[in-house]
């Protein structure tokens, strides 16, 4: 499946912003199941300076610096991505949930390269608190000696059963507890929340960002959810596999309508844009991204 993106961000500023900083998480990193063809970043004011880096997660990022006056900020980001089919994987395949939380816990149960990095994806981080109440909600999800991929599809379903897809109800410092007692939320709260309930409980999980592709692929297909700038999910780690995607917003396992661009331990890690600017004042935020499919499978 081929897509064309535009995600398109601006700030208005009601004074001068006479020195900004910012951090874009824009350019796809490279996976197995994509391939970026084409791919540019538009920054105005065109008198800025700028360097191409890679963060501690492996994914590229751009680093942007204006040191004029300016009262308008447009990042616009362009590209063509081939997604590509993935592997059927059957949930029973994988290991008990058990045997998989002891092995990165004590080291050396499950040894490689993926192993070591699921480690980092275990821990608490800014917006994802490690609490008994989470492990308490998913508990009917993790039965005894259950393979961890049947667990993780398990808890994909009941958030999407038992949470609404709420716009505009909460935001990125909403703490997770809230959206738990709440039950509403949107896509990051989904994958945010799913990750407390996976890490509470021993197991590795990164946060992804990316899009979706929203438009249904037929008649009676509904269309997928997700916010209107950028789309989240959560990968597991599950071996023998690695790592699996799940996108519990939509009730389903990634594939051909994702489109990843980063994963961190959660969204403070991988936002799109973030930035420290002197000045400014106040400030109106406008993203808009369109997802257009090229060819269809």
């Amino acid at each position: 499946m081929r897509y064309r993106i535009r995600h398109e961000t601006r700030y208005d500023y009601v004074d001068d912003v006479a020195h900004s900083h910012q951090l874009l998480h824009l350019v796809p990193r490279p996976a197995p199941y994509q391939q970026c063809l084409e791919h540019a970043i538009e920054v105005t004011p065109l008198d800025h300076t700028r360097r191409d880096d890679v963060d501690v997660f492996g994914n590229p990022v751009t680093r942007i610096e204006l040191d004029r006056p300016h009262r308008r900020l447009d990042v616009v980001s362009e590209m063509q991505i081939e997604v590509y089919v993935r592997p059927a994987l059957q949930a029973q395949d994988s290991a008990p949930w058990e045997q998989v939380r002891d092995g990165l816990a004590y080291h050396g149960q499950w040894p490689g390269r993926d192993a070591l990095e699921a480690c980092r994806f275990r821990h608490e981080s800014e917006h994802v608190r490690l609490k008994r109440v989470f492990t308490e909600y998913a508990a009917e999800c993790f039965p005894q000696g259950q393979p961890l991929l049947a667990c993780a599809d398990a808890l994909v379903s009941k958030l999407n059963r038992e949470l609404r897809y709420a716009p505009g109800e909460t935001t990125v410092a909403t703490p997770l507890l809230d959206v738990l007692q709440r039950r509403r939320g949107v896509c990051q709260d989904f994958a945010h929340l799913m990750i407390a309930c996976l890490r509470s409980r021993g197991l590795a999980a990164r946060y992804m960002s990316g899009y979706v592709r929203r438009m249904p692929r037929g008649a009676d297909a509904a269309p997928l959810r997700s916010d209107a700038a950028s789309h989240a999910w959560v990968a597991v780690y599950a071996p023998p596999f690695g790592w699996v995607e799940l996108d519990p917003t939509n009730d389903t396992r990634v594939g051909t309508d994702h489109i990843g661009v980063a994963w961190g331990r959660d969204f403070g890690d991988v936002s799109p844009l973030r930035g420290v600017i002197l000045g400014g004042g106040s400030h109106q935020l406008t993203v808009s991204v369109a997802v257009e499919p090229l060819s269809v499978q």
